[in-house]
């Protein structure tokens, strides 16, 4: 059994033997164990959109708060390290330096995060089904760490885009920003299920010992 943390309702998690999902209703920041966890903690205030979209700071000069998603990634890491599991989040979050967790190399391949049994690597989920390259940043407690397909790919723009909008556009939009937004940004956040199933499948590796010695440190 896993408990997969802040995942969307009626989503990738649902609805699969032996997973616990937590969406918004259930509150992820209230998971008390025991099983071993997948955590998709929210990017939007740690990537390097986090103050908000261009054009609407420029029409409202509103400007949201670096980090301010609630408690949720805070919360996340402290289940993977209390109940064992993986934790994903975008390459470049800052989540990874203001929580003192080393970057590790876009090309692949894990290394230590930090003193508290951590590790992490850099892994694409366009290798694993998703339509853009999406590198992702794990971090992992108390698994084991397999090979992935590692490696960095080269852009993936949509032809549909580029048709539709032009090279130059297309590039600016980047790889990810041509489909959803809105209130949809589904196709751009969805986990494929190849990349469910890994993640999973590293998660269901947590030893239950270790995970209650941890619990009870």
């Amino acid at each position: 059994m896993i408990a997969a943390l802040y995942v969307e309702t009626n989503g990738a998690y649902f609805n699969i033997e032996g997973v616990d999902p937590w969406d918004e209703r259930r509150d992820a920041r209230r998971y008390q164990g025991p099983w071993p966890t997948v955590a998709h903690p929210p990017c939007q205030r740690w990537g390097k959109l986090w103050a908000g979209q261009p054009l609407w700071i420029k029409r409202t000069g509103e400007r949201k708060t670096k980090g301010d998603d609630g408690g949720c990634f805070k919360a996340a890491l402290a289940a993977v390290r209390k109940w064992g599991g993986v934790l994903e989040h975008p390459w470049g979050s800052h989540a990874w330096a203001h929580f003192g967790l080393n970057t590790p190399s876009r090309q692949g391949g894990w290394i230590a995060a930090d003193f508290f049994g951590g590790w992490t690597c850099c892994v694409e989920q366009g290798r694993y089904g998703h339509y853009a390259r999406k590198p992702t940043l794990l971090y992992a407690v108390g698994v084991d760490l397999p090979e992935l397909d590692w490696g960095k790919s080269e852009p993936r723009l949509d032809p549909a885009v580029v048709a539709r909008m032009g090279l130059k556009r297309a590039k600016r939009l980047g790889e990810v920003g041509g489909r959803g937004g809105g209130t949809n940004s589904t196709p751009r956040i969805h986990t494929p299920p190849a990349f469910r199933d890994l993640l999973i499948s590293i998660a269901r590796t947590a030893s239950l010992s270790d995970t209650a010695n941890r619990s009870a440190a």
